[in-house]
């Protein structure tokens, strides 16, 4: 392999600024199972799963192999015009695991693809204009998907997104007057927000669809009560809504289940996937039942690339190695572990305010030393100590002021130990500097 070192120099002058600023840019030459090797020789933890789409690891033998098989004979097949046996393959075997009647699928590239097709979708069904989001979810950067996306204002600016869409609050547990129940509140405030839209923004017979994330993503990483979910199904069903839920993040074992629809026991009428389901090859899907998809005709929609065969047999072995690693389980297993173990590290560290998750989907909130704002730059700086000791972890929320901690679902507890041990050190040199700045 090549010495490239040089041109890590170039970063900026050869990559779009919108893609060369993220963090932290780290050089590296392989990945395997949870680690980065890096350019610089060093082995890396992973805690971000690729952003959380390496569910299975990195490289997992298996997935490798169904990729090398799948070269040997299609590269590429646009769908229709041939047709091949991994997309029907997978097709049926997602059926399996997918909640309720969702079983026929439009393949397509990613997330945002996938949530471009739900939006599409509903509209064509319903033939009424209106979508309705909640404010802090992301559902990607396409102008139709940036539509529905409010996590943070940035990434609208100067694009003017469709008007057609309509935002409420995403459920809010923080917000609870004390002595009242949190889900109870929630469930209330959900029932005012939508009974307000209706009356001063958009008649219910014009809306097409509910869309949201079932746990906040790039928003912060939310967990909404399991009854602030089924009111919005209940809200949907008594206006004929469609629901879709974009499980783009939550999908393929991340919150403990195949998905968050079947963690939450809540069942939309049309799912978004994508990020895990191939193990970093390309792919997502626009999911529904086959009576909601025959509604849909040809040429109302269309891909090139998507569904392609290489994706599909990667998506099959991901499959496949998820089952016979029990890794849903190992999920739910390590993911109680963690937030066992982070509410000790929160009783030593003050900046720690919110500690959240569910299964492998951990939001840390990070608090300003003295101000208690939400401190995303400090975020930052405690990203960056870590990655020194070794461990990359990865932010969001309005403010980046939360570190999410996505490891892949094969991690183990010793690996989970190591992390935290290395974020134990890294808040504390935080704290450590932030005092002697002070003085």
């Amino acid at each position: 392999m090549t010495n490239w070192s040089h041109l890590t120099n170039d970063i900026s002058s050869l990559l779009a600024p919108s893609m060369a600023k993220d963090h932290p840019n780290l050089p590296v030459v392989k990945a395997e199972g949870c680690y980065y090797y890096g350019l610089d020789g060093r082995k890396y933890l992973d805690f971000t799963s690729g952003i959380a789409t390496e569910n299975v690891g990195h490289r997992h033998p298996k997935v490798v192999k169904a990729v090398k098989d799948s070269v040997d004979y299609l590269m590429h097949g646009p769908s229709g015009v041939i047709i091949y046996e991994s997309i029907l393959r997978l097709s049926k075997e997602l059926g399996e695991v997918l909640p309720g009647d969702l079983d026929c699928f439009f393949f397509a590239n990613s997330g945002t693809e996938a949530v471009e097709g739900a939006i599409k979708l509903a509209k064509h069904v319903t033939q009424k204009p209106y979508v309705i989001s909640f404010t802090g979810c992301f559902h990607g950067r396409s102008i139709g998907s940036l539509s529905v996306s409010t996590s943070k204002s940035k990434y609208r600016k100067h694009l003017q997104p469709s008007g057609l869409t309509y935002q409420i609050p995403y459920a809010n547990l923080t917000d609870c007057p004390q002595g009242v129940s949190p889900e109870h509140y929630c469930v209330e405030k959900l029932e005012k927000d939508f009974e307000s839209l209706f009356r001063h923004q958009v008649d219910p017979d014009e809306v097409a669809c509910v869309i949201l994330e079932p746990v906040l993503g790039e928003g912060g990483y939310v967990i909404p009560p399991v009854l602030w979910l089924k009111k919005v199904r209940e809200i949907c069903d008594r206006h004929g809504f469609l629901l879709i839920f974009d499980e783009v993040q939550t999908g393929f074992g991340r919150t403990g289940h195949w998905f968050a629809a079947q963690t939450f026991g809540v069942v939309p009428d049309i799912m978004a996937i994508a990020k895990a389901i191939a193990s970093g090859i390309p792919l997502s899907a626009t999911v529904a039942s086959k009576e909601l998809m025959e509604k849909w005709p040809l040429g109302s929609h269309g891909t090139t690339f998507g569904g392609n065969p290489l994706a599909c047999s990667a998506a099959l072995a991901t499959l496949e190695v998820m089952k016979e690693e029990n890794l849903m389980e190992n999920c739910r297993d390590m993911g109680e572990y963690a937030l066992r173990k982070l509410e000790d590290l929160k009783r030593n560290h003050s900046i720690i305010g919110d500690v959240r998750g569910i299964g492998l989907m951990i939001g840390i909130e990070i608090k300003h030393p003295v101000t208690n704002e939400p401190d995303g730059k400090g975020v930052l700086k405690i990203l960056d100590f870590a990655l020194e000791e070794g461990v990359l972890f990865y932010l969001c929320g309005n403010a980046g002021e939360v570190i999410r901690m996505i490891p892949p679902l094969i991690v183990t507890q010793e690996q989970i130990d190591q992390s935290l041990h290395v974020l134990d050190q890294a808040l504390t040199k935080y704290e450590q500097e932030f005092l002697v700045n002070q003085q």
